[in-house]
């Protein structure tokens, strides 16, 4: 296990959510953190209950990731900002809608792992981006969500070839949560709308699932997959309440 005390990491959307939990646990082992998220009133209290360090903006502004990673030179960069995807079956969506997480999730992606890229960050350096279960199983409510993180582990794999090809040493890799949580305002707006649409209560969708993930949960296998000698080497990892962190390097990227 590699201790993460001390280690520089810079979380992108965690002042909620699932980025949130993920920050909680990686400060509980004593990393240095950095938050980017927008919400300046969330990063004052994610700041003050966990001695964090914050950077308030838009994770789509380039010269903001390109600001944060030359100033921090994290050894870890956890992309886990996203927007909220608006449901709707897909003859009801608008091209705003349809393209809501394309224009933020996607987007700040490619920003983000293009400066740290760039920069470089340091050899050995791991980038870990936020992909969804979506990706695998498709979205029909959510318009072009399954496509954005389906583009983000893709993304993934196109970035360690460029890293290999340059001898940059940075890794890049991809967690694919696989079940809804519906402790999460992203969640929730998912599981009321599939619920609704499979005529079942929330509960009895959520339970679907099987063993329930927190986003604190998350967080503690985040931070498995970054001290883990184990996860040094892989690219994407599915994690699931009833499975833990599981391989998905058998799929086709």
């Amino acid at each position: 296990m590699q201790d993460l005390s001390g280690a520089r990491i810079v979380v992108t959307g965690g002042s909620r959510g699932i980025g949130l939990g993920i920050v909680e646990a990686l400060r509980e082992r004593k990393a240095e953190v950095t938050v980017v998220a927008r919400d300046a009133g969330r990063l004052a209290e994610v700041a003050e209950r966990l001695q964090v360090s914050t950077v308030a903006g838009d994770v789509t502004d380039r010269e903001l990731a390109r600001r944060v990673l030359s100033d921090v030179k994290p050894q870890f960069l956890v992309l886990q900002a996203g927007a909220l995807s608006p449901m709707a079956p897909l003859h009801q969506h608008t091209w705003e809608s349809f393209s809501a997480v394309w224009e933020n999730d996607v987007k700040a992606g490619l920003f983000w792992v293009q400066e740290a890229i760039a920069l470089p960050l340091p050899r050995g350096s791991r980038v870990l981006l936020s992909s969804s279960g979506a990706a695998i199983a498709g979205s029909p409510l959510s318009g072009g969500y399954a496509g954005a993180k389906r583009m983000l582990w893709l993304m993934a794999h196109y970035a360690n070839g460029v890293s290999a090809e340059l001898g940059l040493g940075i890794k890049f890799q991809v967690i694919v949560p696989r079940q809804i949580m519906g402790d999460t305002e992203h969640g929730r707006n998912a599981a009321v709308a599939y619920a609704r649409k499979k005529g079942v209560s929330l509960e009895e969708f959520l339970a679907g699932f099987g063993k329930t993930m927190t986003p604190r949960d998350v967080g503690e296998y985040v931070a498995t997959i970054l001290s883990d000698e184990a996860y040094q080497a892989g690219t994407a990892f599915g994690i699931k309440g009833d499975l833990g962190i599981h391989s998905l390097d058998d799929r086709p990227a």
